[in-house]
């Protein structure tokens, strides 16, 4: 029998490491080729610029690491090269009434607030004095409704200025009506008597936050 040839770092054809009778593991002819040829081709220009294309080495497919670096564009194609977008308004209502009834006026039980009767001819007898230019309209800021109080500070402004200098007579509350409609609400009309003339008030007042409040007013 003829031995078979060897070359140096081999035994009888085996490769070094390998056991006796163990297969050999060496890579028969045109093994690198056909691993070559089942590798995956690269696309026509792609990684163009960046790293290097995958190379075969030995049977295995070396791939490049990919480009984690952000591309770089001007503050102009950022903002032109974004389409235009508006946001929908919401149906969001956020002055609920929930919030008015909390923080508002808190309404007042006719109990917990003052007799009425001596309030009315006091508010009667100040309001056309207001009104007349005799006193000053910030007397009824804190027993008016807003909507109220700014009818009277008009009128005072433009009496003010109509007013002839020299002392006038204070008006006299001649007759007042009372009523209750409901609880914490007073309706009231008064008679009153002011530089000759007779005139005729109509007022509403509500309990609001423990005192009552002219929230609607008629002068006739």
């Amino acid at each position: 029998m003829t031995p078979l040839a060897t070359t140096p770092g081999t035994v009888s054809g085996r490769t070094p490491g390998t056991a006796p009778g163990a297969p050999s593991c060496t890579t028969p002819s045109g093994a690198d080729d056909a691993v070559a040829d089942r590798a995956p081709a690269a696309a026509p220009g792609a990684g163009a610029g960046r790293a290097q294309v995958g190379r075969i080495v030995a049977g295995f497919v070396v791939r490049p690491i990919p480009a984690t670096a952000p591309e770089i564009i001007s503050a102009d194609e950022a903002w032109y090269g974004q389409e235009p977008y508006s946001q929908d308004a919401l149906a969001l209502d956020f002055q609920s009434q929930s919030d008015e009834d909390d923080f508002g006026p808190q309404p007042t039980r006719s109990a917990l607030l003052p007799d009425p009767a001596p309030l009315v001819p006091r508010l009667a007898q100040t309001v056309i004095e207001v009104v007349s230019g005799q006193r000053p309209a910030p007397q009824l800021i804190r027993h008016t409704a807003p909507s109220v109080y700014s009818v009277l500070a008009r009128q005072a402004m433009v009496a003010g200025r109509r007013r002839t200098p020299g002392a006038q007579r204070s008006p006299l509350v001649r007759r007042v009506r009372l009523c209750e409609p409901a609880d914490g609400v007073v309706e009231a009309c008064a008679v009153v008597v002011a530089h000759g003339r007779v005139r005729a008030l109509a007022m509403r007042l509500e309990g609001l936050d423990g005192r009552w409040v002219v929230t609607a007013l008629t002068i006739g």
